[in-house]
């Protein structure tokens, strides 16, 4: 499976503009919020921008979702912290 990860705003001064994940053939169905787990799990730079103490939000193929949304193969899943306007 593959997922393309887009960080936005401050992720992206933290991380880039994003990545390309590929899981191993037959992994299990993943979430937003597993997918989250799993890159807060590499620390350092990940850890600090993805924490769970951090409002953020998620959109999966460009509609906001919760972190229950399960991701498909060739997914985009973005993340960015949320935004006022003024």
């Amino acid at each position: 499976m593959t997922i393309q990860i887009r960080y936005f705003a401050s992720l992206r001064e933290a991380l880039g503009a994003g990545e390309t994940l590929v899981l191993e053939p037959g992994a299990p169905a993943l979430t937003v919020g597993a997918l989250r787990d799993r890159l807060i799990a590499r620390g350092d730079a990940y850890a600090e921008a993805l924490a769970r103490g951090r409002a953020l939000r998620a959109a999966l193929n460009q509609t906001m979702c919760a972190e229950t949304a399960e991701i498909a193969d060739g997914a985009e899943v973005a993340f960015f912290p949320p935004v006022t306007g003024g």
